[in-house]
């Protein structure tokens, strides 16, 4: 319990490095949280906090990555990074949230983050691009779920 409260406390001082702008010491603190699950939320929000802020986020995101596959445990990792790529989704940057998803290990969850891909990309008004997307998904009822959304998004 002690180590959760420590990560807890560096977690929100990396906050706070982050809303000042100082990622360098963000990282370092980060680094340093024990707990490898609240250190992967640490590190997704830095990488995320660097991408709002329009600077290079690649090496941000590959870290985050890193550190995901750290925790012991598969389902913490898939949600981990399923909340990254939906982070990065919501920035527009679909490019670095397909990317992302393909370190997911579990088909279902990877093709959710490639459905809603594909339906960005659609109300963006790319859809060739969303139908690559659509007919390249392995999980068959995402498959579905996302084409008749695709419909309707249309």
């Amino acid at each position: 319990m002690q180590e959760w409260y420590q990560s807890r406390a560096l977690y929100e001082a990396v906050n706070k490095l982050i809303t000042n702008g100082d990622f360098e010491n963000a990282y370092k603190m980060a680094y340093e949280i024990p707990d490898k699950v609240i250190k992967a939320k640490a590190f997704s929000k830095i990488a995320v906090e660097i991408a709002k802020k329009g600077k290079n986020y690649k090496e941000a995101i590959k870290k985050a990555i890193d550190v995901a596959y750290d925790i012991n445990n598969e389902e913490q990792t898939t949600k981990t990074l399923m909340s990254l790529a939906f982070e990065f989704l919501n920035l527009g940057k679909i490019d670095d949230a397909l990317e992302i998803a393909r370190f997911i290990r579990d088909v279902s969850n990877r093709s959710k983050i490639e459905a809603e891909a594909a339906l960005k990309l659609a109300k963006e008004g790319n859809v060739s691009e969303a139908m690559k997307i659509i007919n390249n998904i392995m999980d068959e009822d995402v498959k579905t779920w996302v084409t008749s959304r695709l419909v309707s998004t249309l």
